[in-house]
């Protein structure tokens, strides 16, 4: 457990918890804070600029229960949970496949296939997808939707041919 969430814990009044992340069978995720298991959803706290960072797990009752400010520094299983809650919750939609990306007036229009089928977007010409710090890719399309390609060189060949404009 990361430091940051130590302390994010100890402001709540839980010294010394013990904490997890567990995705219940029913599609819940749930934290388990020193034994007590807690229903929690998601917010995201800056959600263009780091979709995946700065997560706040919420109670029923709209209390924070704690704040990820990195996946990475969870154990495995609270990471996994934490990154299919991510997927679920529809913030993100993670890019598998580039099919095409063709330019029009003004507008750049994407065929992609996701984790949850083909999806098709638009963004502007001038919105070009922001380099995250771990490699991977963003885009904002033009009704908000944001694209995920965690790992763009390990695409297939044509989906990086097709992204080789946005990419150093």
């Amino acid at each position: 457990m990361s430091t940051a969430l130590k302390a994010h814990l100890a402001l709540r009044g839980l010294d010394g918890a013990e904490f997890a992340l567990r995705h219940a069978g029913d599609g819940r995720l749930v934290a388990v804070i020193s034994g007590r298991t807690v229903d929690v959803r998601l917010r995201q706290a800056f959600p263009w600029s780091e979709p995946d960072r700065f997560l706040s797990l919420r109670d029923a009752d709209d209390r924070e229960m704690a704040l990820v400010e990195d996946p990475a520094e969870l154990d495995g299983e609270s990471r996994q949970a934490l990154e299919r809650a991510l997927e679920e919750a529809g913030f993100v939609l993670r890019v598998e496949r580039v099919v095409d990306i063709d330019e029009e007036v003004e507008i750049r229009q994407w065929t992609v296939d996701t984790v949850s089928g083909r999806r098709l977007f638009q963004t502007h010409l001038d919105d070009w997808p922001r380099v995250l710090s771990d490699g991977g890719l963003l885009i904002r399309d033009v009704a908000g939707d944001l694209y995920r390609l965690p790992d763009p060189t390990g695409l297939d060949r044509k989906s990086r041919e097709l992204l080789w404009a946005f990419v150093d």
